[in-house]
């Protein structure tokens, strides 16, 4: 099954401006995938609440990136990449 992942501006914009790059993410997106998918892999998957209901954070190290995921069209929206104490606001 194919996916596709698409970024918000603001996702977008934190990777042009910090050295991560596109392929890190996709690697981030792809563990998460295979989680979901029932494998025992080691990734730090949350889903979230409140105002980020429908979402999950994937966090490595200092870093948080903030997906909502829809099995059923195969799409992953990355809402949010930023450092942990900025992500959230």
């Amino acid at each position: 099954m194919k996916w596709k992942i698409k970024f918000s501006h603001s996702a977008k914009k934190f990777i042009e401006k910090n050295q991560i790059t596109h392929e890190e993410v996709f690697e981030l997106i792809r563990k998460a995938l295979r989680y979901f998918g029932g494998e025992q892999i080691n990734i730090d998957v949350a889903k979230l609440k409140g105002k980020w209901k429908g979402f999950y954070r994937i966090r490595i190290g200092k870093l948080r990136v903030i997906a909502e995921f829809n099995f059923e069209n195969s799409v992953v929206f990355i809402e949010e990449i930023d450092w942990r104490g900025s992500v959230y606001k």
